[in-house]
């Protein structure tokens, strides 16, 4: 039984006229917004502003910023300079201009309706019909379709702001990283140069793919299996430093390789397993890393037998305490939280003597998250 005969439709049967009617402006509406989440540009206004044309049922639609057209569908463009001129009074409210601003005696235009686009308060830019008549219906319609514009143009200011705090995080986390894990890295290739230079020739390419994954400027989401494969080149370079004190386990279910994970998630957890699990023990050390497929979820842990934490402590790192001495835990916490929901932060087990364990749960799907 397919799903109209399920809910007792007749073939593609939207119901009434006024049932159809709704479905369109829906229609026509998704059709405009993709678009208009980029921000407001010439680009996003010339692909939205048809689908605003035909949401209002006017002649002409014209979408600006706050100086000039960005986009002109329909009749009567031969008034653009007009329209950049009420652009540029900075409208708070809607405005209703008449014949009197037409210079032109044979233009059929009587009318230009212009409503600001407000983001946060400010005037970002308008939405204007020129037309021969203007109702009162008109007019609030113009004025509903500019808020639902300016709540997209909003939405779009939203997922930058979130972007540049991501990208702000990840620069952050790299900071952590980087002086640490570097100097040791070059400490223990320079200690080959002379007794392997073969050895430290394959240590330098290593360290050169590690450092070009962990800098790289696009994505704030990668792959599993590619932030697993640089894992396990951070795993050469430890090795380099302690010998045969290190030894690691790392077992991955193939299917949830594909899966998307937020970038530099799972390096910290490695870089802490290192530097509490044995630089601060004597003897050797076993770190453990495995990611297994869970139904709809993969599950990822990195474990130690080390010299183990403080659970206040470590309430405190996921605090994003400043005080305490572990790589990116609140980072990364926040990090999955926000891309994932509130139950997909860091768990923690750990006490003292006891090594620690970071188990981190991703869903293998999740809207908006991609690679």
């Amino acid at each position: 039984m397919t799903l109209w005969q399920r809910l007792g439709l007749r073939g593609r049967d939207l119901g009434s006229e006024a049932d159809r009617a709704t479905f369109r402006t829906l229609h026509t509406a998704s059709l405009a917004a993709p678009a208009l989440r980029s921000g407001l540009t010439t680009a996003s206004a010339e692909k939205s502003v048809r689908h605003l044309r035909a949401l209002l049922g006017t002649p002409s639609v014209v979408l600006t910023d706050s100086v000039s057209v960005l986009a002109w569908d329909g009749d009567f463009d031969h008034h653009r300079d007009l329209a950049a001129g009420f652009a540029r009074e900075d409208p708070e409210v809607t405005m209703v201009h008449d014949r009197g601003w037409f210079p032109c005696p044979d233009c059929p235009v009587e009318h230009a309706v212009v409503s600001p686009l407000a983001v946060e308060g400010i005037v970002v830019g308008t939405l204007q019909v020129f037309t021969p008549s203007a109702t009162a219906g008109l007019v609030r319609a113009v004025e509903e379709v500019a808020a639902w514009v300016a709540g997209q143009l909003a939405l779009a200011e939203l997922d930058a702001s979130r972007r540049r705090l991501v990208e702000a995080e990840v620069k952050t986390l790299r900071a952590q990283i980087s002086p640490h894990f570097v100097y040791n890295s070059l400490t223990a290739i320079a200690s080959f140069v002379r007794t392997d230079p073969e050895h430290a020739r394959e240590l330098l390419l290593e360290f050169a793919d590690f450092t070009r994954y962990s800098f790289r400027r696009h994505g704030e989401y990668t792959t599993l299996a590619d932030e697993l494969r640089s894992i396990e080149r951070n795993i050469v370079l430890e090795k380099a430093r302690f010998g045969d004190r290190l030894h690691v386990t790392l077992r991955v279910a193939p299917e949830v390789l594909p899966v998307t994970v937020p970038f530099l998630c799972l390096q910290p957890l490695v870089e802490n397993a290192v530097r509490h699990g044995l630089e601060a023990k004597s003897g050797p050390g076993r770190i453990e890393i495995v990611a297994e497929n869970h139904d709809q979820e993969a599950v990822i842990w990195v474990e130690d037998d080390g010299i183990g934490d403080d659970p206040e402590h470590v309430r405190a790192a996921l605090a994003a305490d400043t005080d305490t001495d572990s790589v990116g835990l609140g980072n990364v916490d926040g990090r999955l939280r926000s891309a994932f929901g509130d139950e997909y932060g860091l768990v923690v087990e750990t006490a003292p003597d006891a090594g620690t364990k970071v188990t981190v749960r991703v869903p293998k799907f999740a809207p908006g998250v991609h690679a």
